[in-house]
Protein backbone atom coordinates (compact mmCIF):
# COMPACT_ATOMS: atom_id res chain seq x y z
CA UNK A 1 0.00 0.00 0.00
CA UNK A 2 1.29 3.74 -0.40
CA UNK A 3 4.05 4.68 1.98
CA UNK A 4 2.26 8.20 2.98
CA UNK A 5 -1.37 6.65 3.80
CA UNK A 6 0.88 4.22 5.99
CA UNK A 7 2.47 7.46 8.26
CA UNK A 8 -0.63 9.64 8.00
CA UNK A 9 -2.59 6.66 10.02
CA UNK A 10 -0.84 4.17 12.11
CA UNK A 11 -3.64 1.49 11.76
CA UNK A 12 -3.57 2.12 7.64
CA UNK A 13 -1.76 -1.30 6.87
CA UNK A 14 -3.97 -3.38 9.25
CA UNK A 15 -6.98 -1.74 6.99
CA UNK A 16 -5.54 -2.23 4.19
CA UNK A 17 -4.90 -6.14 4.82
CA UNK A 18 -8.23 -6.14 5.33
CA UNK A 19 -9.96 -4.12 2.58
CA UNK A 20 -7.71 -6.43 -0.04
CA UNK A 21 -9.43 -9.78 2.08
CA UNK A 22 -12.74 -8.90 2.22
CA UNK A 23 -13.01 -6.92 -1.23
CA UNK A 24 -11.56 -10.91 -2.92
CA UNK A 25 -13.66 -12.91 -1.11
CA UNK A 26 -17.03 -10.35 -2.22
CA UNK A 27 -16.01 -10.77 -5.86
CA UNK A 28 -15.25 -14.06 -5.85
CA UNK A 29 -18.67 -15.25 -6.71
CA UNK A 30 -19.27 -12.98 -9.73
CA UNK A 31 -15.37 -14.01 -10.93
CA UNK A 32 -16.12 -17.26 -10.69
CA UNK A 33 -19.03 -17.23 -13.02
CA UNK A 34 -16.63 -17.39 -16.03
CA UNK A 35 -14.34 -19.77 -14.56
CA UNK A 36 -11.74 -20.81 -11.51
CA UNK A 37 -8.82 -19.69 -13.60
CA UNK A 38 -9.87 -15.95 -14.29
CA UNK A 39 -7.96 -15.01 -10.99
CA UNK A 40 -5.11 -16.68 -12.43
CA UNK A 41 -4.87 -13.89 -15.09
CA UNK A 42 -2.13 -11.15 -14.04
CA UNK A 43 -4.38 -8.42 -15.38
CA UNK A 44 -7.60 -9.31 -13.62
CA UNK A 45 -5.66 -9.69 -10.41
CA UNK A 46 -3.88 -6.35 -10.89
CA UNK A 47 -7.41 -4.71 -11.56
CA UNK A 48 -8.67 -6.27 -8.28
CA UNK A 49 -6.03 -5.24 -5.87
CA UNK A 50 -5.63 -1.75 -8.06
CA UNK A 51 -9.87 -1.38 -6.98
CA UNK A 52 -8.93 -2.84 -3.43
CA UNK A 53 -6.22 0.23 -3.38
CA UNK A 54 -8.98 2.70 -4.71
CA UNK A 55 -11.10 1.80 -1.46
CA UNK A 56 -8.97 1.46 1.23
CA UNK A 57 -7.26 4.80 0.24
CA UNK A 58 -10.94 6.14 -0.26
CA UNK A 59 -11.96 5.02 3.68
CA UNK A 60 -8.72 6.28 4.95
CA UNK A 61 -8.73 9.87 3.26
CA UNK A 62 -9.66 11.02 6.17
CA UNK A 63 -7.95 8.59 8.64
CA UNK A 64 -9.85 8.87 12.29
CA UNK A 65 -8.56 5.88 14.62
CA UNK A 66 -11.87 6.11 16.60
CA UNK A 67 -14.07 5.09 13.94
CA UNK A 68 -11.91 2.67 12.45
CA UNK A 69 -13.02 -0.87 13.23
CA UNK A 70 -10.95 -2.86 15.19
CA UNK A 71 -9.64 -5.03 12.92
CA UNK A 72 -7.31 -8.31 14.15
CA UNK A 73 -5.56 -9.31 11.08
CA UNK A 74 -6.18 -12.62 12.56
CA UNK A 75 -8.09 -13.52 9.62
CA UNK A 76 -5.04 -12.85 7.05
CA UNK A 77 -2.63 -14.99 9.30
CA UNK A 78 -0.12 -16.81 7.35
CA UNK A 79 0.25 -20.35 7.28
CA UNK A 80 3.23 -21.44 9.38
CA UNK A 81 6.40 -22.66 7.99
CA UNK A 82 5.50 -26.30 9.97
CA UNK A 83 2.46 -26.29 8.00
CA UNK A 84 3.70 -25.50 4.63
CA UNK A 85 6.52 -27.95 5.40
CA UNK A 86 4.04 -30.39 5.57
CA UNK A 87 1.85 -29.70 2.45
CA UNK A 88 5.03 -30.18 0.78
CA UNK A 89 5.79 -33.29 2.46
CA UNK A 90 2.23 -34.68 1.44
CA UNK A 91 2.74 -33.03 -2.21
CA UNK A 92 -0.06 -30.67 -1.43
CA UNK A 93 -0.47 -26.75 -2.10
CA UNK A 94 -1.25 -24.58 0.31
CA UNK A 95 -4.36 -23.39 -2.48
CA UNK A 96 -5.73 -26.61 -3.54
CA UNK A 97 -9.49 -27.73 -2.32
CA UNK A 98 -10.22 -28.57 0.98
CA UNK A 99 -12.67 -30.40 2.96
CA UNK A 100 -13.91 -30.73 6.28
CA UNK A 101 -15.26 -34.04 8.26
CA UNK A 102 -16.50 -33.46 12.06
CA UNK A 103 -16.88 -36.34 14.39
CA UNK A 104 -18.88 -35.53 17.43
CA UNK A 105 -18.51 -38.79 19.84
CA UNK A 106 -15.29 -39.14 18.69
CA UNK A 107 -14.70 -35.08 19.29
CA UNK A 108 -12.40 -34.64 16.22
CA UNK A 109 -12.26 -32.46 13.04
CA UNK A 110 -10.77 -33.68 9.64
CA UNK A 111 -9.05 -31.48 7.26
CA UNK A 112 -8.59 -33.14 4.14
CA UNK A 113 -6.84 -31.63 0.82
CA UNK A 114 -6.72 -32.25 -2.77
CA UNK A 115 -2.88 -33.75 -3.65
CA UNK A 116 -0.86 -34.47 -6.72
CA UNK A 117 -3.10 -36.95 -7.45
CA UNK A 118 -6.06 -34.73 -7.70
CA UNK A 119 -7.95 -37.00 -4.81
CA UNK A 120 -8.42 -35.89 -1.44
CA UNK A 121 -5.86 -36.90 1.90
CA UNK A 122 -5.96 -36.50 5.11
CA UNK A 123 -3.81 -33.29 6.08
CA UNK A 124 -4.74 -32.90 9.98
CA UNK A 125 -6.96 -34.33 12.83
CA UNK A 126 -7.70 -31.46 14.92
CA UNK A 127 -9.31 -32.29 18.01
CA UNK A 128 -12.36 -30.75 19.50
CA UNK A 129 -12.37 -29.11 22.49
CA UNK A 130 -16.14 -28.67 22.76
CA UNK A 131 -19.62 -29.12 21.26
CA UNK A 132 -22.55 -29.48 22.85
CA UNK A 133 -26.12 -31.45 22.79
CA UNK A 134 -26.34 -35.09 22.09
CA UNK A 135 -26.02 -37.44 19.34
CA UNK A 136 -28.64 -36.97 16.68
CA UNK A 137 -29.34 -33.62 13.81
CA UNK A 138 -30.22 -30.60 15.41
CA UNK A 139 -34.08 -30.44 14.61
CA UNK A 140 -34.71 -26.52 15.81
CA UNK A 141 -34.00 -23.43 17.30
CA UNK A 142 -32.81 -23.90 20.90
CA UNK A 143 -32.47 -27.33 21.13
CA UNK A 144 -28.67 -26.64 21.78
CA UNK A 145 -27.56 -29.45 19.15
CA UNK A 146 -25.03 -29.66 16.93
CA UNK A 147 -26.20 -30.21 13.47
CA UNK A 148 -25.05 -33.79 11.23
CA UNK A 149 -25.31 -33.78 7.82
CA UNK A 150 -23.76 -32.20 4.57
CA UNK A 151 -22.93 -28.45 4.23
CA UNK A 152 -21.86 -26.51 1.37
CA UNK A 153 -19.13 -23.34 2.82
CA UNK A 154 -19.04 -20.70 0.88
CA UNK A 155 -16.53 -17.41 0.83
CA UNK A 156 -19.57 -15.36 2.53
CA UNK A 157 -19.87 -17.94 5.10
CA UNK A 158 -16.26 -16.54 6.47
CA UNK A 159 -16.57 -14.63 9.33
CA UNK A 160 -13.59 -12.66 10.48
CA UNK A 161 -15.14 -10.46 12.86
CA UNK A 162 -16.47 -13.26 15.26
CA UNK A 163 -16.01 -12.63 18.78
CA UNK A 164 -15.36 -15.97 19.35
CA UNK A 165 -12.10 -15.58 17.38
CA UNK A 166 -12.53 -16.49 13.62
CA UNK A 167 -15.77 -18.66 12.82
CA UNK A 168 -16.83 -20.41 9.78
CA UNK A 169 -20.75 -20.72 9.21
CA UNK A 170 -22.30 -23.97 8.35
CA UNK A 171 -25.23 -22.56 6.88
CA UNK A 172 -27.54 -24.50 8.63
CA UNK A 173 -30.05 -25.26 7.94
CA UNK A 174 -29.42 -26.58 4.20
CA UNK A 175 -31.86 -27.54 1.59
CA UNK A 176 -32.45 -31.00 3.53
CA UNK A 177 -32.91 -29.30 6.71
CA UNK A 178 -35.55 -27.23 5.60
CA UNK A 179 -37.46 -29.64 3.76
CA UNK A 180 -37.60 -32.08 7.11
CA UNK A 181 -39.13 -28.42 9.01
CA UNK A 182 -35.61 -27.90 11.17
CA UNK A 183 -34.44 -24.59 12.61
CA UNK A 184 -31.66 -22.47 13.68
CA UNK A 185 -29.37 -20.16 12.48
CA UNK A 186 -25.79 -18.84 12.74
CA UNK A 187 -24.26 -22.50 13.54
CA UNK A 188 -20.40 -22.51 14.08
CA UNK A 189 -17.38 -23.71 13.69
CA UNK A 190 -15.37 -21.05 15.78
CA UNK A 191 -12.74 -20.56 18.29
CA UNK A 192 -12.90 -19.81 22.36
CA UNK A 193 -13.70 -23.60 23.31
CA UNK A 194 -16.96 -22.87 24.42
CA UNK A 195 -20.27 -23.51 22.73
CA UNK A 196 -24.04 -24.15 22.92
CA UNK A 197 -25.26 -25.70 19.48
CA UNK A 198 -21.76 -25.01 17.68
CA UNK A 199 -18.31 -27.05 17.22
CA UNK A 200 -15.96 -24.80 19.47
CA UNK A 201 -12.29 -25.50 18.74
CA UNK A 202 -9.26 -23.63 20.00
CA UNK A 203 -8.38 -20.25 18.89
CA UNK A 204 -5.24 -21.73 17.69
CA UNK A 205 -6.91 -24.29 15.48
CA UNK A 206 -9.79 -22.19 14.05
CA UNK A 207 -6.96 -19.91 13.03
CA UNK A 208 -5.16 -22.48 11.11
CA UNK A 209 -8.37 -23.97 9.79
CA UNK A 210 -9.76 -20.71 8.61
CA UNK A 211 -6.09 -19.55 6.90
CA UNK A 212 -6.24 -23.03 5.27
CA UNK A 213 -9.72 -22.39 3.72
CA UNK A 214 -8.57 -18.74 2.85
CA UNK A 215 -5.97 -19.97 0.58
CA UNK A 216 -8.04 -22.43 -0.99
CA UNK A 217 -10.73 -20.09 -1.91
CA UNK A 218 -7.81 -17.51 -3.10
CA UNK A 219 -6.53 -20.79 -5.50
CA UNK A 220 -9.84 -20.97 -7.48
CA UNK A 221 -12.07 -22.85 -5.01
CA UNK A 222 -15.41 -22.05 -5.07
CA UNK A 223 -16.86 -23.64 -1.49
CA UNK A 224 -16.00 -26.69 0.39
CA UNK A 225 -17.93 -29.28 1.80
CA UNK A 226 -18.32 -30.10 5.97
CA UNK A 227 -19.39 -33.56 6.38
CA UNK A 228 -20.86 -33.43 9.83
CA UNK A 229 -21.34 -36.91 11.27
CA UNK A 230 -22.45 -38.59 14.92
CA UNK A 231 -19.45 -40.90 14.90
CA UNK A 232 -16.99 -42.68 12.58
CA UNK A 233 -19.51 -44.43 10.27
CA UNK A 234 -17.58 -47.73 11.04
CA UNK A 235 -19.58 -51.05 11.46
CA UNK A 236 -18.64 -51.83 15.20
CA UNK A 237 -20.26 -48.04 15.79
CA UNK A 238 -23.12 -48.81 13.74
CA UNK A 239 -23.33 -51.86 15.60
CA UNK A 240 -23.28 -50.19 19.21
CA UNK A 241 -25.72 -47.06 18.16
CA UNK A 242 -28.20 -49.93 16.67
CA UNK A 243 -31.15 -48.86 18.91
CA UNK A 244 -30.67 -45.11 17.96
CA UNK A 245 -34.21 -43.36 17.13
CA UNK A 246 -31.77 -41.86 14.65
CA UNK A 247 -30.75 -44.77 12.89
CA UNK A 248 -32.34 -44.64 9.62
CA UNK A 249 -30.97 -41.03 9.37
CA UNK A 250 -26.99 -42.41 10.11
CA UNK A 251 -27.79 -44.87 7.51
CA UNK A 252 -28.32 -42.29 4.96
CA UNK A 253 -25.31 -40.10 6.07
CA UNK A 254 -23.15 -43.20 5.74
CA UNK A 255 -24.19 -43.89 2.66
CA UNK A 256 -22.30 -40.02 1.17
CA UNK A 257 -19.45 -40.93 4.29
CA UNK A 258 -18.97 -44.54 1.90
CA UNK A 259 -18.88 -42.30 -1.10
CA UNK A 260 -16.41 -40.07 -0.11
CA UNK A 261 -14.06 -43.08 1.45
CA UNK A 262 -14.28 -44.69 -1.89
CA UNK A 263 -13.79 -42.29 -4.17
CA UNK A 264 -11.89 -39.75 -2.21
CA UNK A 265 -13.40 -37.14 -3.77
CA UNK A 266 -15.93 -34.80 -2.95
CA UNK A 267 -20.13 -35.88 -3.31
CA UNK A 268 -21.79 -34.19 -5.43
CA UNK A 269 -25.16 -33.82 -2.40
CA UNK A 270 -28.71 -32.98 -3.51
CA UNK A 271 -31.78 -33.01 -2.03
CA UNK A 272 -35.05 -34.23 -3.27
CA UNK A 273 -38.42 -36.20 -1.48
CA UNK A 274 -36.49 -34.48 1.35
CA UNK A 275 -33.79 -37.03 1.47
CA UNK A 276 -30.27 -36.94 0.68
CA UNK A 277 -29.05 -38.08 -2.64
CA UNK A 278 -25.59 -38.30 -3.88
CA UNK A 279 -23.80 -38.39 -7.11
CA UNK A 280 -26.74 -38.44 -8.70
CA UNK A 281 -26.75 -37.45 -12.30
CA UNK A 282 -30.18 -36.37 -14.18
CA UNK A 283 -31.64 -34.52 -17.05
CA UNK A 284 -34.07 -33.26 -14.12
CA UNK A 285 -34.17 -30.56 -11.34
CA UNK A 286 -33.93 -31.94 -7.73
CA UNK A 287 -36.11 -30.41 -5.64
CA UNK A 288 -35.91 -31.02 -1.81
CA UNK A 289 -40.01 -31.52 -1.28
CA UNK A 290 -41.17 -32.89 -4.48
CA UNK A 291 -40.29 -36.48 -5.77
CA UNK A 292 -36.71 -37.24 -7.15
CA UNK A 293 -36.51 -37.18 -10.83
CA UNK A 294 -34.76 -40.25 -12.61
CA UNK A 295 -31.28 -40.39 -11.97
CA UNK A 296 -28.03 -42.97 -12.16
CA UNK A 297 -24.85 -42.70 -10.55
CA UNK A 298 -21.90 -43.35 -12.01
CA UNK A 299 -21.32 -47.55 -12.52
CA UNK A 300 -17.96 -47.48 -10.75
CA UNK A 301 -19.04 -45.51 -7.72
CA UNK A 302 -22.01 -47.80 -7.56
CA UNK A 303 -20.34 -50.64 -7.95
CA UNK A 304 -17.61 -49.79 -4.98
CA UNK A 305 -20.18 -47.83 -2.59
CA UNK A 306 -22.34 -51.32 -2.59
CA UNK A 307 -18.67 -53.57 -2.44
CA UNK A 308 -17.83 -51.48 0.75
CA UNK A 309 -21.97 -50.96 2.31
CA UNK A 310 -22.33 -55.20 1.72
CA UNK A 311 -18.96 -55.67 3.49
CA UNK A 312 -20.26 -53.36 6.40
CA UNK A 313 -23.38 -55.34 6.69
CA UNK A 314 -21.83 -58.39 7.01
CA UNK A 315 -19.78 -57.28 9.79
CA UNK A 316 -21.46 -55.70 11.51
CA UNK A 317 -23.79 -58.43 12.34
CA UNK A 318 -21.46 -60.43 12.95
CA UNK A 319 -20.37 -57.98 15.74
CA UNK A 320 -24.03 -57.94 17.10
CA UNK A 321 -24.03 -61.84 17.34
CA UNK A 322 -21.05 -61.43 19.40
CA UNK A 323 -22.58 -59.76 21.89
CA UNK A 324 -21.51 -55.92 21.10
CA UNK A 325 -23.71 -54.50 23.69
CA UNK A 326 -25.97 -51.34 22.53
CA UNK A 327 -25.44 -47.61 23.62
CA UNK A 328 -27.62 -45.76 25.66
CA UNK A 329 -29.66 -43.36 23.28
CA UNK A 330 -28.59 -40.18 24.97
CA UNK A 331 -25.48 -38.63 26.82
CA UNK A 332 -27.84 -36.11 28.81
CA UNK A 333 -27.47 -33.46 26.12
CA UNK A 334 -24.30 -32.27 27.45
CA UNK A 335 -22.57 -32.53 24.12
CA UNK A 336 -18.86 -33.14 24.25
CA UNK A 337 -15.20 -32.99 24.96
CA UNK A 338 -12.13 -34.12 23.10
CA UNK A 339 -10.10 -36.38 25.68
CA UNK A 340 -6.41 -34.55 24.96
CA UNK A 341 -9.09 -31.50 26.71
CA UNK A 342 -10.47 -33.36 29.44
CA UNK A 343 -6.93 -34.76 30.55
CA UNK A 344 -5.51 -31.32 31.01
CA UNK A 345 -8.18 -30.40 32.95
CA UNK A 346 -7.75 -33.16 35.27
CA UNK A 347 -4.31 -32.63 35.34
CA UNK A 348 -4.85 -29.06 36.80
CA UNK A 349 -7.55 -29.60 38.64
CA UNK A 350 -10.65 -28.30 37.10
CA UNK A 351 -11.04 -25.15 34.66
CA UNK A 352 -10.71 -21.60 35.96
CA UNK A 353 -6.92 -20.95 34.47
CA UNK A 354 -5.79 -20.81 30.61
CA UNK A 355 -4.25 -23.87 30.16
CA UNK A 356 -1.79 -24.36 27.09
CA UNK A 357 -1.79 -27.65 25.28
CA UNK A 358 -0.06 -29.13 22.39
CA UNK A 359 -3.91 -28.69 20.65
CA UNK A 360 -3.92 -25.02 21.55
CA UNK A 361 -5.63 -23.06 24.91
CA UNK A 362 -7.87 -24.23 26.95
CA UNK A 363 -9.43 -20.76 28.18
CA UNK A 364 -10.10 -20.16 32.00
CA UNK A 365 -13.79 -20.54 31.34
CA UNK A 366 -14.10 -23.28 29.26
CA UNK A 367 -17.39 -25.65 30.29
CA UNK A 368 -16.25 -29.01 30.17
CA UNK A 369 -19.17 -32.19 29.73
CA UNK A 370 -20.37 -33.06 33.36
CA UNK A 371 -19.17 -36.31 33.34
CA UNK A 372 -16.01 -35.51 32.59
CA UNK A 373 -15.66 -34.47 36.62
CA UNK A 374 -17.00 -36.57 39.40
CA UNK A 375 -20.13 -34.67 40.54
CA UNK A 376 -19.81 -32.28 44.03
CA UNK A 377 -15.52 -31.91 43.65
CA UNK A 378 -14.12 -28.53 43.76
CA UNK A 379 -13.50 -28.44 39.59
CA UNK A 380 -17.04 -29.06 38.93
CA UNK A 381 -18.77 -26.55 41.41
CA UNK A 382 -16.31 -23.95 39.49
CA UNK A 383 -16.89 -24.81 36.35
CA UNK A 384 -20.74 -24.78 36.46
CA UNK A 385 -21.44 -22.28 38.68
CA UNK A 386 -24.43 -20.09 37.96
CA UNK A 387 -23.33 -16.79 36.98
CA UNK A 388 -24.69 -13.27 38.33
CA UNK A 389 -27.28 -11.97 36.20
CA UNK A 390 -27.21 -8.30 35.66
CA UNK A 391 -29.97 -6.08 33.58
CA UNK A 392 -28.90 -5.83 30.08
CA UNK A 393 -29.38 -2.68 27.61
CA UNK A 394 -30.40 -4.07 24.37
CA UNK A 395 -29.63 -1.50 21.85
CA UNK A 396 -30.37 -2.14 18.12
CA UNK A 397 -28.08 -1.76 15.40
CA UNK A 398 -29.31 1.27 12.40
CA UNK A 399 -29.91 -1.02 9.46
CA UNK A 400 -29.32 2.59 7.72
CA UNK A 401 -25.11 2.80 8.09
CA UNK A 402 -23.99 5.85 8.62
CA UNK A 403 -22.05 7.69 5.66
CA UNK A 404 -19.05 9.11 8.24
CA UNK A 405 -18.40 5.47 9.20
CA UNK A 406 -15.50 3.70 8.15
CA UNK A 407 -16.78 0.83 9.77
CA UNK A 408 -19.98 1.05 8.44
CA UNK A 409 -18.09 1.88 4.75
CA UNK A 410 -16.79 -1.53 4.84
CA UNK A 411 -19.47 -3.72 5.61
CA UNK A 412 -21.53 -2.22 3.03
CA UNK A 413 -18.22 -2.12 0.46
CA UNK A 414 -17.55 -5.89 1.21
CA UNK A 415 -20.43 -7.97 3.27
CA UNK A 416 -18.88 -7.79 6.23
CA UNK A 417 -21.20 -8.36 9.02
CA UNK A 418 -19.95 -7.69 12.36
CA UNK A 419 -23.60 -7.19 14.09
CA UNK A 420 -23.68 -11.32 13.23
CA UNK A 421 -21.34 -11.85 15.73
CA UNK A 422 -24.16 -11.33 18.54
CA UNK A 423 -25.91 -14.17 16.58
CA UNK A 424 -23.15 -17.04 17.25
CA UNK A 425 -24.61 -18.94 20.23
CA UNK A 426 -21.30 -19.65 22.47
CA UNK A 427 -19.75 -18.31 25.58
CA UNK A 428 -18.01 -14.94 25.42
CA UNK A 429 -14.37 -15.18 25.11
CA UNK A 430 -11.99 -14.15 28.01
CA UNK A 431 -8.07 -13.74 27.60
CA UNK A 432 -6.07 -15.85 24.83
CA UNK A 433 -2.50 -16.93 24.71
CA UNK A 434 -1.01 -17.00 21.17
CA UNK A 435 0.41 -19.45 19.65
CA UNK A 436 0.50 -22.06 16.97
CA UNK A 437 -2.01 -24.80 17.06
CA UNK A 438 0.13 -28.29 16.99
CA UNK A 439 -2.66 -30.95 15.53
CA UNK A 440 -2.57 -34.04 16.07
CA UNK A 441 -0.95 -35.97 13.40
CA UNK A 442 -3.26 -37.19 10.25
CA UNK A 443 -2.27 -40.90 11.25
CA UNK A 444 -2.95 -40.48 14.84
CA UNK A 445 -6.95 -41.33 15.95
CA UNK A 446 -7.30 -39.60 19.47
CA UNK A 447 -10.89 -41.48 20.20
CA UNK A 448 -13.03 -41.84 23.45
CA UNK A 449 -15.96 -43.72 22.61
CA UNK A 450 -14.40 -46.77 20.72
CA UNK A 451 -12.91 -49.43 23.10
CA UNK A 452 -9.53 -51.46 22.81
CA UNK A 453 -9.28 -53.46 19.81
CA UNK A 454 -11.43 -51.68 17.56
CA UNK A 455 -11.89 -52.60 13.86
CA UNK A 456 -10.60 -49.60 12.04
CA UNK A 457 -11.95 -48.36 9.05
CA UNK A 458 -10.22 -49.93 5.63
CA UNK A 459 -9.10 -46.79 4.35
CA UNK A 460 -6.34 -48.39 1.46
CA UNK A 461 -8.81 -51.15 0.63
CA UNK A 462 -11.79 -48.79 0.27
CA UNK A 463 -10.05 -45.86 -2.02
CA UNK A 464 -8.53 -48.89 -3.94
CA UNK A 465 -12.54 -49.66 -5.21
CA UNK A 466 -12.95 -47.59 -7.95
CA UNK A 467 -9.88 -48.88 -9.49
CA UNK A 468 -11.21 -52.90 -9.42
CA UNK A 469 -14.39 -52.84 -9.86
CA UNK A 470 -16.02 -53.63 -12.99
CA UNK A 471 -16.86 -50.74 -14.82
CA UNK A 472 -18.40 -53.52 -17.89
CA UNK A 473 -21.04 -54.21 -15.40
CA UNK A 474 -23.85 -51.08 -15.58
CA UNK A 475 -26.34 -51.60 -12.53
CA UNK A 476 -29.68 -50.67 -13.37
CA UNK A 477 -31.01 -46.95 -13.08
CA UNK A 478 -32.26 -45.86 -9.67
CA UNK A 479 -35.47 -44.97 -9.41
CA UNK A 480 -36.97 -42.55 -6.46
CA UNK A 481 -38.22 -44.97 -3.63
CA UNK A 482 -41.69 -44.57 -2.63
CA UNK A 483 -40.87 -44.24 1.31
CA UNK A 484 -37.89 -42.74 1.10
CA UNK A 485 -35.66 -42.78 4.98
CA UNK A 486 -36.89 -40.56 7.52
CA UNK A 487 -33.91 -38.37 7.38
CA UNK A 488 -31.63 -37.73 4.72
CA UNK A 489 -28.88 -31.81 1.18
CA UNK A 490 -26.37 -29.10 0.64
CA UNK A 491 -27.74 -25.75 0.52
CA UNK A 492 -26.61 -22.76 2.60
CA UNK A 493 -28.32 -20.04 4.10
CA UNK A 494 -27.79 -16.86 2.68
CA UNK A 495 -25.89 -13.86 4.59
CA UNK A 496 -27.30 -12.29 7.62
CA UNK A 497 -28.88 -9.08 7.36
CA UNK A 498 -26.72 -6.02 9.17
CA UNK A 499 -28.73 -4.77 11.75
CA UNK A 500 -30.91 -7.42 12.25
CA UNK A 501 -29.27 -8.58 15.45
CA UNK A 502 -29.51 -6.98 19.09
CA UNK A 503 -26.68 -6.21 20.15
CA UNK A 504 -25.45 -7.19 23.87
CA UNK A 505 -23.08 -5.78 25.96
CA UNK A 506 -20.22 -7.90 26.79
CA UNK A 507 -21.34 -7.96 30.74
CA UNK A 508 -24.58 -9.46 29.72
CA UNK A 509 -26.31 -12.85 30.99
CA UNK A 510 -26.97 -13.40 27.26
CA UNK A 511 -23.37 -13.11 26.19
CA UNK A 512 -21.94 -14.78 28.81
CA UNK A 513 -23.82 -18.72 28.00
CA UNK A 514 -24.82 -17.84 24.17
CA UNK A 515 -28.29 -17.45 23.17
CA UNK A 516 -29.89 -20.95 23.73
CA UNK A 517 -30.54 -23.07 20.10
Amino acid sequence: MPGDMSRACPRATQVWAYAVFAFRRECWGMLLGRGAKVLHRPPVLRSLLACAAMAAAAALAGCDSDKIPNISGRHMQPLSEAMLAELDTKKMTKDSPILIRIFKEESELELWKVDKSERFALLRMYPICRWSGELGPKIQEGDRQAPEGFYTITPDLMNPNSRYHLAINTGFPNAYDRANGRSGASVMVHGDCASVGCYAMTDEQITEIYSLAREAFFGGQRSFQIQAYPFRMTPLNMARHRDSPHLAFWKVLKEGYDHFEVTRKEPKVAVCDKHYVFDAQSSGKFNPVDRCPAYKMPPQIVSAVHNKQHRDEIETAQLINQGIPAVQATNGGDGGMNPIFTSALKSHGGPGTAIRTASGTIPAHVHPPVDSFPQGTSATVFAFASPEVKPVQVHVASAAPSSTSIGSFFGNLFGSNPSANARESSVTPSGKSPGAPNAVPAQTKATASTTKGTPEVQRTTDSKDLATSNTQASPPQQEPSAKPPPDAGGARTTNLLIGAVPTVPAGGFENRLGPWR
